[in-house]
């Protein structure tokens, strides 16, 4: 009997209780793996090559160059036929607007001092540059051609012979100020040898007009004025570097389109075979004159850094 007893409560020991959780298992302790085992790396690359020298910079374009030296200005000149306009009185009666048929005038050539003065600007173009032309002022001497030089231009009066000769060569003067600027391309940058072209623009400007012809001049001073020339600019030229930065130019322009536009204003003219008359005013004189000069310079100069 005591033993059936003893047996019951270790079963109600060992058996789990309505509404209790049985205690849970502790896990088995899993022994602790080796981490695996990282292969050794493969051997490492070879170092880079060195790497190849840089290119060497482009030669450093210096900013503004100046050169300065001579300059022959040569007009390759022609001309339309001189016009008389606003002839009345007693000068109607010997002369008429109009052309004077086979006339003509020229203009004279020039040895000066000049250069230039040039300015690389920051652009993708390097071997791009602007010019500025400069010179003192030069003194220019338009000439008579033809029947104006040869002949009367009033050799008679209704008839009368006005005893008015033929004007001669000499015509007038003038101080002459060209302003020219360009875009000059080298067509190479290396070398001793640099040739270039260019292209760009000028005008002419006349200051201190004057007529020298005797015969105009005789009665009393005529009024000259001529008015600024436009022109189209075209250059080529050749540079040799002397030393370091020092460099000797030939330049070359030919400036098409210039017209000078000359007028003479209140000239009178001595009419000996005229007893009426002593003189008589033959109105506003008008010459159309194709100057067209082509401009030969050269010089020494030097580029630098501002």
């Amino acid at each position: 009997m005591i033993k059936t007893i003893v047996l019951g409560c270790l079963a109600a020991v060992a058996w789990p209780t309505p509404g209790h959780a049985q205690p849970a298992l502790s896990a088995p302790t899993v022994p602790a793996q080796p981490a695996p085992s990282v292969p050794p790396a493969p051997d490492a690359a070879p170092p880079p090559s060195a790497p190849a020298p840089a290119a060497k910079p482009a030669a450093h374009r210096p900013r503004f160059y100046i050169y300065g030296g001579g300059a022959l200005v040569k007009p390759l000149s022609s001309s339309r036929e001189m016009e008389l306009a606003d002839v009345d009185g007693p000068a109607s009666l010997a002369v008429q607007n109009g052309p004077i048929k086979g006339s003509g005038a020229t203009v004279s050539s020039a040895l000066i001092p000049a250069g230039s003065i040039g300015f690389v600007p920051k652009l993708s173009i390097p071997r791009l540059s602007l010019e500025l032309v400069w010179g003192l002022p030069f003194k220019v001497t338009f000439k008579a051609t033809g029947t104006l030089a040869n002949m009367s231009i009033a050799p008679t009066a209704l008839g009368i012979p006005t005893g008015v000769g033929p004007l001669g060569p000499e015509l007038g003067e003038a101080k002459a100020t060209p302003i020219v600027v360009t875009a000059a391309y080298q067509l190479v940058d290396q070398g001793m040898f640099r040739p270039y072209l260019g292209l760009g623009a000028a005008v002419l400007f006349a200051s201190g007009e004057k007529v020298t012809n005797p015969m105009l001049t005789e009665v009393s001073q005529p009024e000259m004025t001529i008015s600024p020339a436009p022109g189209l600019v075209l250059q080529g030229g050749l540079e040799a570097r002397l030393w370091k930065r020092v460099f000797a130019r030939l330049d070359v322009k030919f400036i098409a389109l210039m017209m000078a536009r000359a007028e003479v204003h209140h000239a009178e003219v001595r009419t000996p075979g005229l007893p009426l008359f002593d003189s008589v005013e033959v109105g506003t004189a008008k010459m159309n004159v194709w100057v067209n000069p082509l401009i030969v310079q050269a010089g020494v100069g030097f580029d630098f850094d501002l």
